[in-house]
């Protein structure tokens, strides 16, 4: 059985984490010290730096050239098995779609409903939260070993399987044309509609003659009428000066997906995990080290980024209307993604790679740990069943202490 020493130092590892949590619900639910605006700049400055820099550090850490293939190959398999199922389950409804007969608007809004589950769903199901609760949890179970390995399933998810994600954020983003609004296309659509106004601002000195020379000339009576006319011919010049917007086309698939992975690539994470994962690869080669400046300046960001976290996801619960935003159904649903499907198709996949002893089982518990807290942050950032990810994040804390004890013993049978 596990110690009781080794449930202490789960529950303290995860006491920060709902400490952090608690404040960011208290200071929107009831201190009202953040705006909605102010709640996203902070989940944005998570993406955007924080969790860059935190996967930097860890794959840069991360001894390239010790890692455990058969690890590597079965949480490979695992997440390609889900991942391969979910897009042929979409495949799938969308033929049902096209033989139901479905118009082109709907069928389009159905599939791109399809496609954010399918990224969901993976996300639940094959995501864990390995170092926070892994680390701590695993090290009681089977020892100081299972640590290093928890290390190598993180680099794998920072250098592949969040890129994955991200790019069909990207993917959704391009095709419904809702891509975020960065700071260049702001201020082009600032110029645009500053040369509109300008250009009426320019037909306004003419105008004003024209209507002081009208109201000379004509009698009082009148001036009501003239006035309406001025206001309907400037209404004109208006509509005149703006250009006629094109008509929307429908992009290809393969349009998109330029668009997408041409945006994955401007993405601080892509830069961050191939850096890192150069860096390790020379670093481990020669042996040399990271120079300390260079590592305390990334300790002082990258240590915000799961507390933040933590924080963005409390604030998020504290500004829906219940404490389970997505509803008890779907919670229920999501519970059975992540504590039974996703460490039995581990199981299955570890089997099929040759996998057994410890390994087997530290492979197994680490696929029921509780949802990664990164992939709120990106759910939120891409407004993509946010809910349904800080549930899982918050509740999963909780939940997975029991679920993990129960896939311990039974694997111990």
């Amino acid at each position: 059985m596990i110690p009781g020493s080794a449930v202490y130092h789960v529950v303290e590892a995860m006491a920060p984490l709902y400490t952090a949590a608690v404040l960011g619900y208290a200071s929107v639910r009831w201190l009202k010290a953040f705006s909605d605006e102010q709640c996203a700049g902070i989940n944005h400055f998570v993406a955007l730096y924080a969790v860059p820099v935190l996967i930097f550090h860890m794959v840069s850490t991360n001894n390239p050239y010790a890692m455990n293939g058969r690890l590597v190959a079965a949480d490979t398999l695992q997440k390609a098995v889900i991942l391969l199922a979910l897009t042929a389950w979409a495949l799938l409804s969308r033929c049902r779609r096209r033989r139901g007969g479905g118009g082109g608007k709907k069928e389009a809004a159905a599939a791109a409903t399809t496609l954010k589950w399918v990224v969901t769903s993976f996300s639940v199901a094959s995501l864990p939260n390995t170092i926070i609760m892994g680390v701590p949890l695993l090290d009681g179970m089977y020892g100081a070993v299972s640590g290093g390995l928890m290390k190598q399933i993180v680099v794998m998810q920072f250098c592949i399987w969040y890129n994955v994600v991200i790019f069909l954020y990207e993917f959704m983003a391009a095709r419904d044309g809702s891509t975020k609004i960065s700071p260049e296309s702001a201020v082009a659509a600032a110029d645009g509609d500053g040369d509109i106004v300008a250009a009426a601002e320019q037909s306004r000195p003419e105008v004003a003659v024209n209507i002081e020379i009208t109201e000379v000339a004509a009698p009082a009576t009148s001036s009501t009428e003239d006035a309406k006319e001025v206001d309907s011919a400037i209404g004109a010049m208006a509509a005149v000066s703006r250009p006629p917007l094109p008509a929307q086309q429908v992009p290809s698939v393969m349009h998109v997906v330029l668009m997408a992975g041409k945006k994955l690539l401007k993405i601080p994470n892509t830069y961050a995990s191939f850096i890192g994962l150069i860096w390790s690869l020379i670093a481990y080669k020669v042996g040399i080290k990271m120079p300390k400046i260079v590592d305390d300046s990334l300790f002082i960001i990258y240590t915000t980024a799961v507390g933040l976290s933590m924080f963005a996801s409390g604030t998020f619960i504290a500004r829906q209307s219940r404490f389970v935003p997505c509803g008890y159904t779907i919670a229920s649903l999501s519970m059975v993604l992540k504590f039974l499907i996703g460490p039995v198709v581990m199981l299955l996949a570890s089997l099929a790679i040759g996998m057994h002893g410890t390994l087997l089982h530290i492979a197994v518990v680490q696929a029921a740990l509780p949802l990664a807290v990164t992939s709120f942050v990106y759910a939120e950032e891409y407004k993509v069943h946010a809910d349904i990810m800080s549930t899982w994040v918050v509740l999963g804390i909780f939940i997975s202490l029991p679920v993990t004890i129960v896939y311990y013993i039974l694997l111990g049978l």
